[in-house]
């Protein structure tokens, strides 16, 4: 560990900007988003891109070290005291409209960013307590079904017209929240199926999780109404939908437009790291735990990001991955850019 390692605790900027707005209230319930839509673009611009990779004895020593893990697990109490913090002031305050508003997309923010992004990639380790802790943070987003379909889909499909998660050219970031969310979680329900029909296993089995998502899910609901009251469920459920859109934001640019080959024989190409868009805009990589560095991910899933490798093949954005996430907000503008980037044999392979 080096001091510079340090870095990856600026993704815990973003549940400080919910705490001074909870705190200020007002207007400064809106500092979480304009800080990550308005001021980290900015200084996205202003910082220069860094595509160095690690030596093999750093990655080595980076790879084991449990530094890097335990900066993932302080998320888990973090999201949840906010969390249990947002539902308490809810319940009790009397917020004007905007206000609410304000809170609504902030935790969101903060369960999409810090509750989701960090689940993603717990979810790729192999120790069971390393996914407990990345369903954890699902939960609140109402999005556990997530670990099923990105695991044993997603990874399967990525870049091809079979996964929900991957946008295709000329489709709006807005058509993509539709289609992919819908789509994932009925690809969910038949992995499931699938997985448990290896073991022999009945649909109705205990070891069915989707059911387990289901109740988990349920039971929060059911708890957030009868502690804090109907306006905290209310609230509960817009914040798991603006988490959600949040991570399915990230979605639509990581594979937009990419396809892979169908060989002759109807299977696909393996992925390949022109199958992924990346970024080396530093404040991106570090807000997101590396997961712009999304072709090396997909080489190999189970790498930890702290050891993820740029690849001089891989497309790359102009733009780190939050500005191009305020881009695709606005699809003109998204295509302008994005489109005369995409190869054209995938654009032929639409």
């Amino acid at each position: 560990m080096k001091p510079r390692d340090f870095k990856y605790l600026s993704a815990l900027t973003v549940p400080l900007s919910l705490i001074i707005g909870l705190y200020f209230k007002d207007y400064w319930l809106f500092l979480t988003p304009i800080y990550l839509f308005v001021f980290i673009p900015v200084l996205e611009l202003l910082l220069n891109e860094e595509n160095s990779n690690y030596s093999e004895s750093e990655v080595s020593s980076r790879a084991v070290s449990t530094f890097f893990d335990w900066l993932l697990y302080l998320n888990l109490p973090i999201v949840y005291a906010l969390l249990i913090w947002s539902l308490f002031e809810v319940s009790n305050y009397p917020f004007e409209t905007y206000e609410f508003v304000g809170l609504v997309l902030s935790l969101g923010m903060v369960l999409g960013g810090n509750g989701i992004n960090v689940a993603h990639e717990l979810g790729h380790r192999q120790a069971s307590k390393q996914r407990f802790i990345g369903k954890a943070l699902l939960l609140p987003s109402l999005y556990m079904h997530f670990y099923i379909e990105h695991n044993f889909g997603h990874h399967l499909h990525a870049a091809t017209k079979e996964d929900p998660a991957t946008a295709r050219y000329k489709q709006s970031v807005y058509s993509f929240w539709l289609t992919s969310i819908v789509r994932q979680y009925f690809s969910a329900w038949k992995i499931q199926k699938r997985l448990l029909a290896n073991y022999k296993l009945s649909f109705f089995s205990f070891r069915n999780d989707m059911f387990w998502y289901l109740m988990l899910q349920g039971l929060y609901l059911t708890l957030v109404f009868i502690i804090f009251g109907k306006a905290a469920l209310l609230f509960a459920v817009l914040s798991a939908i603006t988490g959600v859109l949040l991570l399915e934001t990230v979605n639509y640019i990581e594979h937009y437009g990419l396809l892979r080959k169908k060989k002759e024989s109807g299977r696909y190409e393996r992925v390949k790291e022109i199958h992924s868009w990346n970024s080396n805009h530093v404040i991106g990589r570090i807000m997101l735990y590396e997961l712009t560095r999304h072709s090396d991910h997909h080489f190999k899933s189970s790498k930890k990001y702290q050891i993820l490798e740029c690849h001089d093949e891989s497309p790359q954005l102009p733009f780190g991955y939050p500005t191009s996430m305020v881009l695709a907000l606005l699809p003109p503008l998204w295509f302008s850019i994005m489109n005369k980037r995409v190869p054209r044999e995938m654009i032929s392979a639409q």
